[in-house]
């Protein structure tokens, strides 16, 4: 199960996960804090991306200097939990390009209901970083990749802050290949489908819907 995927260690990001998860964080600091573990997240989740050499001036002298290679990254948001990561993530990718896919979860059958789905134009030479801050039962990032695979990016990672190794078994039974990256795994599911021990529902604590 674990063979793709990727468990970001560092300090900042555990410190910030820890408390995240406090029930007693107000809604501005779990917003703060969803914006900064992402920001740290897109740090490590970029780290292989691919670089041309091109000729630039400085102050000094011209130099040979490693740009990044193709068009620009798209930041795909899984509505509406998604929306904070993004927002961290563009800190240190001002220019990624953004993609929305509106899913709900059927309470009945906790599987995924698309609403929406809207990605930037030329999507075959560009990398993609798919976001959402739970992977729980995995049914509606399953369902967000096949979705995004249909416009063929150059290359396709899911993020998020916390996954369960059930949703893990189940993303990757349906899409192998696709590079999970996440800042920790918890314990279980519980019988409705949430992360133990988890941090609520990231959406009602983002937006203060509770």
């Amino acid at each position: 199960m674990k063979a793709n995927v990727k468990v970001i260690e560092h300090p900042l990001v555990k410190h910030k996960l820890s408390l995240l998860r406090q029930k007693e964080r107000s809604t501005n600091s779990f917003r703060t804090l969803i914006s900064e573990i992402s920001m740290l997240l897109a740090y490590e989740v970029t780290h292989d991306l691919p670089l041309i050499y091109e000729e630039i001036e400085t102050p000094l002298a011209k130099m040979r200097a490693p740009l990044l290679e193709g068009k620009k990254i798209v930041l795909i948001n899984i509505l509406r939990a998604g929306s904070g990561m993004v927002e961290g993530m563009l800190r240190i990718l001002p220019s990624a390009r953004i993609g929305h896919i509106g899913l709900y979860r059927d309470p009945e059958t906790l599987g995924a209901v698309e609403y929406y789905f809207k990605l930037p134009g030329e999507m075959a030479d560009r990398d993609v970083i798919l976001v959402d801050p739970m992977l729980a039962t995995g049914n509606s990032a399953i369902a967000a990749v096949e979705r995004v695979k249909t416009a063929s990016p150059r290359s396709l990672k899911f993020v998020c802050i916390l996954a369960a190794p059930e949703g893990l078994a189940n993303f990757h039974e349906s899409h192998p290949d696709v590079p999970v990256y996440t800042a920790a795994i918890d314990e279980r599911l519980d019988e409705h489908g949430y992360i133990l021990p988890g941090l609520g529902d990231a959406g009602d604590r983002l937006f203060g819907t509770k």
